[in-house]
């Protein structure tokens, strides 16, 4: 089974799980735009230090209220980035797609609201040679302010781990390997803002 099998059939299964919870509950769709600052990699020669460059990322949300003060949420969180191989002075690619179940504290003061989110899910990693899936976990602070009942605009900080192996093929071509993890934890931070419509 490829990794674009893998992560499609996540999805397929999030999404039922997440239709079965719903209900009659209200929906909140929420839509981000932002900047992603991940891990660096390194060269599998020497351990020199490949920077990867920051991201331009977009996020599709989708929330349930639970309680007064929690939402359940599916998120889908997209970015691209580029890093440029030092050794052999060749620019590569990685995008990253992540997919979490996310649960939302909300602290209520009027119209203003403070979340906190925690979730966990998957990341797909397509490095225009190979691709892979790993687990993945996200922490997120955000506010929240109410236009009215149905409009808010959403700002947010979010934490991205990904447990990856740094012993995998994702930037091997053949017997060539253009760049690997520095670690087997994949860290990423995203500051992003947005619109959520609640139906």
């Amino acid at each position: 089974m490829t990794s674009h099998t893998m992560l499609k059939n996540y999805f397929i299964i999030g999404l039922t799980v997440y239709s079965l919870s719903l209900g009659a509950k209200a929906v909140e769709i929420t839509a981000l735009l932002g900047q992603m600052y991940s891990s660096d990699l390194t060269s599998t020669t020497d351990e020199q230090e490949f920077s990867v460059d920051d991201g331009n990322n977009f996020a599709l949300a989708i929330a349930w209220q639970e309680s007064p003060n929690g939402q359940g949420q599916l998120m889908i969180n997209a970015v691209s980035h580029d890093f440029t191989n030092t050794v052999n002075n060749q620019e590569y690619s990685l995008d990253i797609i992540y997919a979490h179940f996310n649960g939302i504290a909300q602290f209520r003061q009027q119209n203003y609201v403070t979340t906190v989110s925690l979730g966990l899910g998957g990341a797909y990693f397509d490095s225009d040679i190979n691709e892979e899936v790993y687990p993945s976990a996200t922490l997120a602070f955000g506010t929240r302010y109410e236009f009215s009942k149905t409009v808010s605009l959403v700002t947010e900080i979010r934490g991205y781990a990904s447990l990856v192996d740094d012993d995998d093929n994702l930037f091997c071509s053949e017997d060539v390997c253009h760049a690997q993890f520095d670690d087997t934890l994949w860290i990423e931070s995203n500051i992003s803002v947005g619109i959520a419509v609640k139906f």
